[in-house]
C-alpha cells in the first residue's frame, strides 16, 4: 500500500478514485504544527533554533498518518503546490521521522497537483521529486522573521502605547499604506476649474467637442480657473464660425490581458462581482478542489502548453477561427522570482462554460470570470479606428480651437467574449471614445449649444481591499497567498475599518503607524520590506543562506529596539503630536493656535495615553479637565459625539452637564462634577465616538424599574453589570440577550426570563441545570440551555440543538444522533459510563452552590460537580506571511 498525504480532506475521495485501490489518501488538514505563541520559540542565541508545537487535533491526524506509514510501501507527499505546501510536507516528514514511523528503505517522494483532474494527478505521480529544501529554508526564514518582529515590537507597543494591539513585519507596512493615503486626503486642497464643451451637429448627427486651445496655447484640464473665464470663452465660441481644420484617423489595437494571478483575480472579483478578497479565495479553493480550475495561489501568468492548446481549440469551436491569432500568446511573469504555482489560474476544461455547470451562484460567477479571462487571453486583439477632429472657431481677433475624439471598433476580437461592459480595473477607459459622424476637412458643423461646468479637483481615493492588494503587489510587499489575510487582520484588530468598500484608518492604527515611523523608520519603509522579500526569494532559489539573512536582520533590529527601550512616554507623545498634527490639531478657521485649550485658554492640547487608548487632554490637568476624543479633534470638535470639553450636553431635569470620559475601565458617562457624581460605563459594542446626549441620559437612568412581580410582589429592575445587561428580582439575576433590551424590557418579558432562569437556564460561573435527562448505555444524556443556545450533553461531548427544535421536544434518538455526529466531526470518542457499583463508592456532597444548581440547592446525596479547569484564551492564529500577533 502506498500512502499519499494531501492538505484538504475534500480532495481525498476524488484523488483516491483516480489513483486506485493501491493507494491510501490521508489529509493533514493544512499545517500540522507551528511556533508556540510565547517567548523562546525562535532563539537567536542558538543560531535561530526553532521550537515547533503540534496541537491536539493535528496530533491525532499525525498519529493516524504514522500508523498508516509504518505498514506502507511508499510515502508520497502531495500537499499544495506553493511555499506553504512545501513547508507542510517538510513538517509531516519531520514529525514522522521523530515518531520513527519511516523505515530505513521506505521511498519518500514529493508530487504536486496543479489541478485535481485525472490527467493532472497521473502526470504529477510520474514526475515526482524530493522536498525542495531551499523553498523550505525560505519558509523557515519568513516564519522566524515574522515571529521575531512580532514578539519584539508588540511588547514595546503595549508599554509605550497602551491600547495598541500588535505590530508585524508585513502588517505594519500595509497599515502605513492606508494611513499615508488618509494623510494625503487630509492635506489635499481642492482647486476649482471649469470645463468648456460645445455640442455640434453634422448632417443632423450630434457630437461633442471640448476646448483644445485659445490664441495658439493649448488649454489643459485645469487652465480655466473661474466661472468668469469660462463664461468669456463660452461667449467667444457662440459668436464664432466653425470649420473642420484637421481629421486624423489612426488604426489601433487593444490587446487582451494575461490570465489571472491570485492578485489580479482578487482585484477583478472585487470590482466586477463585489466579492472581498478573502471570499474570493474561499470560492476559488472550492473550484480547485472540485477539479474545475488550476491551483489558485500563484503569481505566474503563463499557461502550460496543453492549457494554451485547449484554449485555442475552444476559441475556434465556440467563436470561429477568425478569432484566433496566428501564434499562441505567451505571457511573462512580472515577479522577479515567482515561487508559487508555475501556472496561471485557468479552467481545467475550457469547453465547460459557466452556464453548463451545476454549482452555486458565487462559484458560477467566479468560474465565469476565470473562464472568460483565460479564453480572452488567447484571442485576437480588438481592432479600433481612432479619429481625432480639430475644429477652428473663427472669431475676430481671437483663435479658438475645439477637438473631438471618437473611436469605432472594426473587429471586436476578444471583446466579443470579454465585453466592453465588463471592463477590468486594469483597463484605461478613454472618456473621449465616442462615435463621431463622418467629418472631412472643410466641413462646417452647426453649433447647438455651449456648456460650461464647474468642477473641483478630487483628493486621492481611499484604498479598497482590491486596490490595496494591487499596491502591495506593485511594491513587492507580502505575497499572493497572504494578501487577503493581511488586510483582514488589520480590520479584525481595529486598525482600519471598512465603510462600503473603502478602508479608513482608525485612530489606533494611525497612532501605531506614527510611532513606528518615528522610532522604527527603517522597518516600515516600503523599500526595506520589498528588499527583504527579494532576499526571501533568493533563499528559495538557493542563492542565499537563510541563517545569514536572519543574522544580518537581527543584528540591526535588536540595536534599533535597544535605542527605544528606555524612551520616556513624554518623548513618544511629543513625536506623535508633531507627526499627527494635521490630523488631531487641524487649523482653526480664525487662524488661531489649534493647540490652545478651549476651556482654560492657557494650557496646550496634547495627545494623552490611557489604558484603553489615546485621547486629547490639556497640559494644565488636573486644574483643567478638558478632554476630547481624537475623532472630535480631527473635526475641530464639531461632531455631536463628545464635543468640546467632552460634554454631551445638559440634563434637562437637573440642569447638570453630561460628560463623556475615559477611565481605567474604558469610556463612561458622568452626570455633573460633584464629589460622587453618578456614572455609567458604556456597554460593550457602543462606540464612544457615536455617543449623544440622549444615549448618555439613558445610561445614567439605569437601573430602571420594570415593575412588580405578580407572584412575589417584589420589584424587578433592569440594569448593566460586569457581565452585561440583566434583570434582578429578589436577589436573583437573569441575563438579557441584547444591550438595547435593558431600556425596553417589559414586565411580561422579565417574568418569563426569570422563570426560565429558575428552571435551570444558563448562568455564568457555574454548572447548568438539565432541562431533561435520558438514560443511555454510554452514560446519561442531558438537554441543557447554554450561553450560545440549547444543547445536548453526554460526557465531554456537547452538540447544538437545531434552531427549529425546542429543547423540551428533544427525543433520545435525536440526542444520540446529534452527539454521534459531533463526536465524528471532532474526533472525540464516546466513553462508556462507569459501572454503577464503582459510581456508588464516590462520596456524596452535602450541598452544591446555588450557581451550580441553577439558583436552587441540590439534593444532599448528589455528587459534587467537579469544577472544570478554566480554558485558556486561544492564541490568535498567525497570519501566513506575517507575525503571530
Amino acid at each position: 500500500m502506498k500512502v499519499v498525504i494531501v492538505e484538504s480532506p475534500n480532495k481525498i475521495k476524488t484523488i483516491s478514485k483516480y489513483l486506485g485501490a493501491d493507494y491510501e489518501v490521508l489529509a493533514s488538514f493544512g499545517h500540522v504544527r507551528d511556533l508556540p505563541a510565547k517567548d523562546g520559540s525562535v532563539r537567536p542565541d542558538e543560531d535561530f533554533a526553532m521550537s515547533w508545537e503540534v496541537d491536539s487535533k493535528s496530533a491525532k491526524r499525525l498519529a493516524d498518518i504514522a500508523r498508516a506509514v509504518k505498514g506502507a510501501d511508499e510515502l508520497i507527499l502531495a500537499t499544495d503546490p506553493d511555499r506553504e505546501g512545501e513547508a507542510i510536507s517538510w513538517h509531516v516528514l519531520d514529525v514522522l521521522k521523530q515518531k520513527k514511523a519511516i523505515k530505513k528503505d521506505l521511498p519518500v517522494r514529493r508530487v504536486v497537483f496543479n489541478s485535481i483532474t485525472k490527467d493532472a494527478i497521473l502526470e504529477a505521480m510520474s514526475k515526482s521529486r524530493q522536498i525542495d529544501e531551499p523553498l523550505v529554508d525560505a519558509y523557515l526564514a519568513r516564519r522566524a522573521l515574522d515571529y521575531l518582529v512580532g514578539f519584539t515590537l508588540s511588547p514595546i507597543l503595549w508599554r509605550k502605547l497602551p491600547g495598541s494591539r500588535s505590530a508585524g513585519r508585513v502588517q505594519s507596512v500595509t497599515l502605513r499604506l492606508v494611513c499615508d493615503r488618509e494623510a494625503e486626503i487630509e492635506k489635499f486642497k481642492a482647486d476649482e476649474y471649469w470645463s468648456v464643451e460645445a455640442k455640434l451637429a453634422q448632417k443632423g448627427k450630434s457630437f461633442l467637442a471640448r476646448l483644445y486651445s485659445v490664441d495658439g496655447k493649448k488649454t489643459d484640464k485645469l487652465d480655466v480657473k473661474t466661472g468668469e473665464n469660462a463664461a468669456e470663452l463660452k461667449a467667444l465660441i457662440e459668436a464664432g464660425n466653425f470649420n473642420v481644420s484637421s481629421v486624423e484617423k489612426k488604426p489601433t489595437k487593444r490587446n487582451p490581458y494575461a490570465p489571472f494571478t491570485t492578485s489580479s483575480l482578487q482585484q477583478d472579483a472585487s470590482s466586477r462581482l463585489g466579492l472581498s478578497p478573502s471570499r474570493t479565495m474561499q470560492i476559488a479553493q472550492r473550484l480547485y478542489e472540485d477539479g474545475l480550475i488550476t491551483y489558485m495561489r500563484t503569481d505566474a501568468v503563463q499557461m502550460a502548453p496543453e492549457g494554451i492548446a485547449m484554449a485555442r481549440s475552444a476559441i475556434g469551436r465556440i467563436f470561429g477561427e477568425q478569432y484566433l491569432p496566428e501564434k499562441a500568446r505567451i505571457y511573462q511573469t512580472k515577479a522577479k522570482n515567482a515561487q508559487e504555482a508555475h501556472e496561471a489560474i485557468r479552467p481545467t476544461d475550457m469547453f465547460k462554460k459557466p452556464e453548463d455547470l451545476h454549482i452555486d451562484a458565487d462559484q458560477q460567477k467566479l468560474y465565469g470570470l476565470i473562464w472568460r479571462r483565460t479564453l480572452a487571453s488567447q484571442m485576437r486583439s480588438a481592432e479600433i479606428d481612432r479619429t481625432t477632429v480639430d475644429i477652428s472657431v473663427h472669431v475676430p481677433g481671437r483663435a479658438v480651437e475645439l477637438r473631438a475624439v471618437g473611436s469605432v471598433v472594426t473587429f471586436p476580437g476578444f471583446l466579443t467574449l470579454y465585453g466592453v461592459e465588463a471592463k477590468s480595473d486594469e483597463d484605461e477607459i478613454d472618456e473621449d471614445s465616442r462615435e463621431l459622424p463622418a467629418l472631412a476637412v472643410g466641413d462646417k458643423p452647426d453649433l447647438q449649444a455651449v456648456e460650461i461646468e464647474q468642477h473641483f479637483t478630487q483628493p486621492p481615493s481611499r484604498y479598497t481591499e482590491a486596490s490595496l492588494i494591487k499596491k502591495m503587489e506593485e511594491l513587492g510587499i507580502g505575497r499572493p497567498s497572504t494578501y487577503a489575510a493581511t488586510v483582514t487582520t488589520l480590520v479584525d484588530r481595529d486598525y482600519v475599518r471598512l465603510e462600503g468598500k473603502a478602508l479608513h484608518p482608525e485612530d489606533r492604527g494611525r497612532i501605531v503607524t506614527a510611532f513606528l515611523e518615528s522610532f522604527f523608520t527603517r522597518y516600515v519603509e516600503y523599500g526595506f520590506t520589498a528588499g527583504l522579500e527579494e532576499q526571501l526569494d533568493q533563499i528559495s532559489a538557493g542563492e542565499l543562506d537563510y541563517k545569514q539573512v536572519l543574522r544580518d536582520f537581527w543584528t540591526d533590529f535588536t540595536a534599533a529596539t535597544l535605542e527605544i527601550k528606555d524612551l520616556r512616554v513624554s518623548e513618544v507623545l511629543d513625536a506623535l503630536n508633531d507627526l499627527l498634527a494635521d490630523h488631531i490639531f487641524p487649523p482653526k478657521p480664525d487662524g488661531g493656535d489649534p493647540r490652545v485649550c478651549p476651556t482654560c485658554g492657557t494650557g496646550q492640547l496634547s495627545l494623552k495615553l490611557g489604558k484603553f487608548g489615546a485621547f486629547i487632554g490639556c497640559s494644565n490637568y488636573p486644574e483643567c479637565k478638558h478632554t476630547m476624543q481624537l475623532s472630535d479633534a480631527a473635526t475641530g470638535g464639531s461632531s455631536e459625539a463628545a464635543a468640546g470639553d467632552g460634554i454631551l450636553g445638559t440634563d434637562p431635569e437637573t440642569g447638570e452637564q453630561v460628560f463623556l470620559k475615559s477611565g481605567r475601565f474604558g469610556p463612561y458617562v458622568q452626570l455633573g462634577e460633584g464629589k460622587e457624581p453618578k456614572r455609567s460605563s458604556l456597554p460593550k459594542g457602543w462606540d464612544a465616538a457615536a455617543m449623544t446626549l440622549d444615549k448618555g441620559l439613558q445610561l445614567l437612568a439605569l437601573p430602571r424599574d420594570v415593575g412588580v412581580h405578580p407572584e412575589t410582589g417584589l420589584p424587578i429592575v433592569a440594569g448593566l453589570g460586569r457581565y452585561g445587561p440583566f434583570i434582578l428580582h429578589d436577589g436573583k439575576y437573569a441575563n438579557l440577550p441584547d444591550v438595547e433590551e435593558v431600556f425596553t424590557v417589559g414586565l411580561n418579558r422579565a417574568v418569563d426570563l426569570l422563570a426560565q432562569k429558575a428552571a435551570g437556564g444558563f448562568k455564568r460561573g457555574g454548572a447548568v441545570a438539565a432541562i431533561a435527562t435520558f438514560e443511555h448505555a454510554n452514560g446519561p444524556i442531558t438537554v441543557r440551555s447554554g450561553k450560545y443556545g440549547p444543547y445536548v450533553n453526554q460526557g465531554k461531548i456537547n452538540a447544538t440543538i437545531p434552531k427549529d427544535i425546542k429543547p423540551e421536544d428533544v427525543t433520545v434518538d435525536q440526542a444520540v444522533e446529534w452527539i454521534a455526529a459531533r463526536a465524528e466531526a471532532t474526533g472525540t470518542k464516546v466513553k462508556k459510563a462507569p459501572a454503577k457499583k464503582a459510581a456508588a463508592k464516590k462520596p456524596a456532597a452535602k450541598k452544591t452552590t446555588k450557581a451550580a444548581a441553577g439558583d436552587a440547592e441540590a439534593p444532599a446525596k448528589k455528587p459534587a460537580a467537579k469544577k472544570a479547569a478554566p480554558k485558556k484564551k486561544p492564541i490568535e492564529a498567525p497570519v501566513d506571511g506575517d507575525d503571530p500577533f
